[in-house]
């Protein structure tokens, strides 16, 4: 039964993670669920057991979910997800034990689709999370969120309109992405003003998290302007080390300040300019990264 449910593993922190925008929490999730498994007299009986470890996570970040939701909504400044970073912008290559390995994301499941997730309320996310991100069926779902199939499917599309509204229009592909991404760091490496407001789009939106411990922006900051102007104080003093690295799926940045502060910083292109960036600084969700 242990093979059989590690073959498994992958695809329930996968679950799991887009549920509670935490790699630690999953792993908690996901092994409760193994417990849960163990616990059985007979889990030979079970038919499906991908299907059925799937609710037992799904049930189990659901209610995760609920008790976290005081802890975010009183946190110090903006709570954003904890990003899951990977070695790999260069030669698509996974190293083994490192957190894409563990959580192996799907592409979709963008820092910034787990920003939206985060204005959900916890019924709406899970009905999204696995219904239109891992298909599974509404009756299931029902099982696991404790409504009627036809309450389900409500829920699911409340949340898809969400979603969807805060989508790119003209998203970009990976190699423009990260065309977009190296032009920003070298804008800010050489303090170039007008290069750097050519990589933003108008309405930019920066959001940044330091978890009370590091300093960090206390609320979101909006505009090419004063993104590009904060951006360049920042980058006054120069980090000791920056790369590019694979941030939820897509290139991003990762950067030990001066200070000796790590950050993590998660990009949305959309026609070919950055329209939002996320900033990871808290250190208790950057205990994973070690690229530098």
């Amino acid at each position: 039964m242990s093979a059989a449910f590690e073959s498994h593993r992958a695809h329930l922190l996968r679950v799991a993670y887009g549920t509670l925008g935490s790699v630690a929490d999953a792993e908690d999730v996901v092994q409760e669920a193994w417990l849960r498994l163990a616990r059985l007299e007979d889990p030979d009986e079970i038919r499906d057991l991908r299907a059925w470890l799937t609710r037992v996570v799904g049930r189990l970040a659901l209610d995760a979910l609920r008790r976290a939701r005081h802890t975010r909504e009183t946190y110090a400044g903006e709570w954003l997800p904890e990003p899951v970073v990977s070695d790999t912008a260069r030669t698509g290559a996974v190293a083994p034990g490192d957190p894409a390995d563990r959580v192996t994301l799907d592409e979709s499941v963008t820092m910034a689709l787990l920003v939206v997730l985060e204005s959900l309320s916890p019924a709406e996310r899970t009905a999204f999370v696995l219904h239109d991100v891992f298909g599974m069926p509404f009756e299931d779902v029902g099982e696991v969120v404790g409504r009627a199939p036809g309450a389900v499917r409500q829920l699911a599309a409340r949340a898809r309109r969400h979603v969807d509204e805060a989508r790119p229009r003209h998203p970009a592909t990976r190699e423009d992405h990260r065309r977009v991404i190296e032009a920003f760091a070298v804008a800010c490496a050489e303090g170039d003003l007008d290069a750097l407001l050519a990589t933003l789009g108008e309405d930019v939106v920066w959001r940044s998290d330091g978890g009370g411990h590091v300093t960090a922006l206390r609320q979101p900051l909006h505009g090419r302007d004063r993104v590009a102007k904060a951006l360049l104080g920042f980058a006054r003093r120069a980090p000791k080390a920056a790369a590019l690295a694979l941030v939820n799926g897509w290139p991003g940045l990762v950067v030990r300040d001066s200070e000796d502060v790590l950050t993590v910083v998660s990009f949305t292109v959309d026609g070919g300019r950055i329209v939002g960036m996320e900033s990871m600084r808290n250190p208790d969700k950057l205990t994973h990264v070690d690229l530098l």
